[in-house]
């Protein structure tokens, strides 16, 4: 279960010793890691081998797709079966009590139907994509597998055929409903989320820290990860798939543009999510019963969209 959130600062983990072939140093790491997801659920990467540059390049090609005609973009609209593709304003409602979320994204996938504009996009963004799997997520899942006891191969034998890159614009908007947020209160679905910020974004994420909502500011050089629902559901909650949000800034910065670009790590989708043998006990036996990840993931797609 959750343990006790103060109101100290998110932590921040230093990844590079992560590389290592030291076993000690990388079981440093790895409980520097456990600690951070039974509290906050949510953690800083710093020195996660991906370039200032590399990131700066799909930022500016995110921008230029969002800034596209809608009925450009829309010729590459989300796809029911793959989830790639472009989702326009208002058109998902992550908590399901709110009006239309006041973003708009485009997935990447395994399967996307890549725009043929603007003309630098799909190199610039599949590379930002593979290099995030390849430097961060797959690294990040061995970490966890050796936070939990695990085998170094746990969870990445798990994964592959469901890492999706999202990339998001909340626009400026002069007036929201009083039930509309830029992106509802919800948790991610999969293993863990690695979120890429705009050094210079403005704020509005927001995580629930036990009653209030505390803000995850945007720092530079870091990656923000969040454990998702069903790393919550292997450890038997031990690991917190923590609620989060966002809003609209207040002051002068209420009403830019956001942009952020968030890599979901999600097992594959016939891996059975089911309590680990390392996290129950006969005093804590299993939370929630055995559920295939497709139909988990199904689940909560038919209350969003």
């Amino acid at each position: 279960m959750m343990a006790e959130i103060s109101r100290a600062e998110i932590p921040i983990i230093d990844f590079s010793a992560f590389s290592t072939a030291d076993r000690a140093t990388q079981l440093k790491v790895a409980a520097q890691i456990n600690q951070a997801c039974q509290t906050f659920g949510f953690f800083y990467l710093h020195q996660t081998g991906v370039s200032a540059i590399q990131i700066d390049q799909t930022f500016a090609q995110t921008k230029a797709f969002f800034d596209l005609p809608l009925a450009l973009k829309t010729q590459v609209s989300r796809s029911p079966e793959t989830n790639c593709g472009y989702l326009p304003l208002a058109s998902e409602r992550l908590n399901p009590a709110r009006l239309g979320d006041l973003k708009e994204a485009f997935n990447i996938g395994d399967h996307t139907l890549w725009p043929t504009e603007p003309s630098q996009f799909r190199p610039v963004v599949e590379l930002f994509y593979q290099t995030c799997i390849q430097q961060v997520a797959l690294p990040l899942l061995q970490a966890l597998a050796l936070a939990l006891q695990l085998p170094d191969t746990f969870f990445i034998d798990r994964h592959g055929k469901n890492f999706f890159l999202r990339l998001l614009h909340y626009p400026a908007v002069e007036q929201a409903a009083a039930n509309q947020l830029r992106a509802g209160e919800h948790t991610d679905y999969g293993t863990v989320t690695l979120l890429f910020q705009e050094p210079d974004a403005v704020g509005g994420l927001e995580i629930d820290a036990q009653g209030h909502w505390m803000p995850a500011p945007v720092i530079r050089d870091t990656i923000l990860v969040n454990i998702g629902d069903a790393l919550q559901r292997w450890t038997n909650h031990r690991f917190c798939s923590t609620p989060h949000r966002v809003v609209f800034p207040e002051g002068v910065n209420s009403r830019r543009s956001r942009y952020s670009m968030a890599l979901f790590c999600d097992p594959n989708p016939d891996v059975e999510i089911a309590c680990l043998p390392t996290c129950q006990t006969a005093d804590a036996p299993p939370l929630d019963p055995p559920i295939r990840y497709q139909d988990y993931l199904q689940s909560r797609f038919a209350a969003t969209y």
